[in-house]
């Protein structure tokens, strides 16, 4: 069946982003080189009063990578009203790319796409593939649905929202598990792929009705095939032995950033 999945983007608010990354170039002497939805918006099943949840990466001039001491490789800017903007720079993206840094893997997935440079991306979209840890990704997503599902869902009346929190990462991994690679970004094709059980997804329509209607804090009874489902899914899991380091070329992402710096 299908779930049920929206990305809102007011237009007004897609122009503030685009002014705000053009005033951080500015401001700290950068380029962006990719900007996206990294939240509830990307995922598709924001609420009326969600955060946009703006993350970037962007790439300094030549003359930053020639100093002695390390220098800050974050740059955020305070929330303002909706608007939460943050980025890495790109050395730091790449170390975490080689990493298998699941966060940043999914940023590059992310349907709602605010600035790229093409060539760039389209580069670190295909390193991604290479860099991708099986083992690594799998343990990401359990831990952080366990961490959800004990902190947000113990009680008869739970926080309506964590439940997606726990949803998305159990399916992830199940993703995972069925040999599919790296998991999409929607959780609605998460759940159209991994949830055969017609019941279950239809509670999670209704639950995603909610969601999608509701403020960020909405509190309710819980549901009860899912909360049986996470229960399940949780219980037989266990750690895994090692984390095998991924087969990715390490010289492909020196020269990308090289390729990056010394642009004109």
């Amino acid at each position: 069946m299908d779930i049920l999945s929206a990305h809102p983007i007011d237009p007004a608010v897609r122009e503030r982003v685009m002014a705000e990354l053009a005033a951080i170039e500015t401001r700290h002497d950068v380029r962006v080189l990719f900007a996206c939805e990294s939240g509830s918006r990307g995922w598709g099943f924001a609420s009326p009063d969600s955060d946009y949840d703006v993350r970037f990466l962007y790439v300094h001039r030549l003359d930053w990578y020639l100093r002695v001491e390390p220098q800050r490789d974050v740059i955020e800017v305070p929330i303002s009203d909706e608007l939460d903007v943050a980025g890495w720079e790109l050395r730091k993206a790449l170390q975490l790319l080689r990493r298998s840094n699941p966060t940043l893997l999914e940023w590059l997935d992310s349907p709602v796409i605010y600035r790229q440079d093409d060539a760039a991306v389209a580069r670190l979209r295909a390193l991604s593939e290479g860099f991708f840890s099986e083992r690594k990704g799998r343990w990401h997503y359990l831990m952080m649905a366990r961490k959800n599902f004990r902190g947000y869902l113990q009680g008869d009346t739970v926080r309506l929202k964590k439940y997606l929190y726990v949803l998305r990462p159990l399916l992830a991994a199940r993703w995972i598990d069925a040999g599919r690679g790296r998991p999409p970004m929607r959780f609605a094709e998460l759940v159209e792929a991994m949830v055969g059980e017609v019941a279950l997804c239809e509670e999670i329509n209704r639950l995603l009705a909610i969601k999608m209607a509701a403020g960020e804090a909405e509190h309710g009874p819980r549901f009860p095939l899912i909360h049986a489902f996470i229960e399940r899914e949780l219980a037989t899991e266990q750690a895994p032995q090692d984390f095998n380091r991924p087969e990715g070329d390490d010289a492909a992402l020196d020269r990308l950033l090289f390729d990056m710096v010394t642009a004109p």
